[in-house]
Formats: C-alpha cells, structure tokens, sequence
C-alpha cells in the first residue's frame, strides 16, 4: 500500500529539490502504483535511535513529516497529485499539499491517526481547516473515517474524480498542460495563493506586486504580452 519509508521520503524530497532547480522540468505529478497511493509512513526503514529523550519525537516530526510535506508546496514546479486508491495519514497529506488532487473513483482518504490514539503530523492541522475549514476538518479528523473520492470532492479536496482507468491519462493531460504553460508565472502564483491565508491584506498585495515585478523580467511574460499584441498563441519556455 506504498507506506512511505525513511529512504523513500528522502528520494522524494530529493527528486522535489531537483524539479525546482532544473528549468527542464515545468510539472511534477506525483502518483503510485498498485492498489493505495500512500498508507502512511512506514518507521520500520528509520535509522536505528537510541534512548529517546525529550525533545526526540518533535525533531523527529520536523525533521521527517513536516520537511516532507514542505518540500511538495514548497517546489518550484506545479505539482498534481493523482491518487489512485487509499491515501491515509502522512499519504492523505501528501496529497492535500500538492497544487491540484486528480482522484481515481475508487480513491479514499483517512485521517488515520485518531485510531492509533495519535495527533495528526505532517501539516495536517495546517493544510485541512485551510481546505474545507476548521469544523469539517475537525470531524475528519476527530472520528477518522474513510472518504471516499466523491465526498472528498465535494469537500473541495479533490479538484476531479475520474474513473480508475483514465486516471492515469488525465493526469498526463493535466502536466502536459502545465508544462506548456508560463512557468515562472507558475510559479510565483503557486507562492502567492500558499502564503495569502497566513498574512493580512496589506503584506499580500505588496507580495503579489512583488511578483509581478519579476515575473515582467522573464521571457515567458515578454512572449505572453507579444503574442496577445500580434494576436497569435503564445509559445511559453518555462524560462
């Protein structure tokens, strides 16, 4: 069910810093094989600790889950997830992190971690009350029960159920036309939208002016306004 290993997370926070940093790279999706997408973290793969002191398990969090689920909203590239079975725990939240959810119909998504007597790590309390706000988030997370992908959607964490088999296709759709798109734009939208909840009005409009300000010196906004001048399809390099 893809549990997510110490070596695994490392790969995947690694293959996310190197996305950001390559201009080649305009989307990531990320996705799994088989019957889950994530079942949530596997310790079993962690390197061998010692005696646990105080302090610890709160590095460990920062450290492990919460340098995870950062590493998805903070790349540099869009990012979807497209989930093609039961996302639980840390699995749940690596999909609500990233840009856009393509859902397969037979998709779940647990809060899992009520049921082991656990609090919720990896952002959740972060990212659920700013998706569907604090009371439906409470719920979820309070009772833990499954969601399927049509309720998920109708929560507003899933952007679009499809069914299984053309999930994979949908998603290609989907990077592909991303990747034909302004990159850096993108990129500086996806910055925008993920700090606008944590900052007042004032902070987010000289943010966004900010933006705008760089983004006029890429040759993908040149090209955007040259093209609408001389009314033809604009043909962006992510550069």
């Amino acid at each position: 069910m893809n549990a997510v290993t110490w070596d695994q997370r490392e790969r995947i926070i690694a293959l996310l810093a190197e996305a950001s940093a390559d201009p080649d790279v305009r989307c990531v999706v990320v996705t799994a094989t088989g019957r889950g997408f994530c079942a949530g973290a596997d310790l079993r793969g962690a390197p061998a600790a010692g005696e646990r002191v105080a302090g610890d398990v709160a590095r460990m969090i920062r450290l492990g889950a919460q340098r995870f689920i950062g590493a998805v909203m903070d790349c540099e590239k869009p990012v979807i997830a497209a989930v093609n079975g039961t996302a639980a725990g840390i699995g749940a939240h690596l999909a609500f992190a990233c840009d856009l959810v393509l859902a397969a119909d037979s998709a779940r998504f647990i809060e899992v971690f009520v049921r082991r007597g656990l609090v919720p790590d990896g952002g959740g309390a972060y990212l659920l009350p700013r998706l569907i706000g604090p009371r439906r988030a409470k719920e979820l997370m309070f009772f833990g029960d499954a969601v399927g992908a049509a309720e998920a959607k109708e929560l507003g964490l899933v952007n679009r159920v499809v069914p299984a088999d053309e999930l994979a296709k949908t998603a290609r759709d989907w990077a592909e036309r991303l990747a034909q798109g302004p990159t850096r734009a993108l990129t500086l939208t996806k910055q925008l939208v993920n700090a606008s909840l944590d900052v007042d009005r004032s902070t987010a409009f000289a943010a966004e002016a900010t933006a705008q300000e760089i983004n006029m010196t890429t040759r993908d906004a040149q090209e955007g306004v040259a093209s609408f001048v001389e009314r033809r399809e604009a043909r962006y390099e992510g550069r």
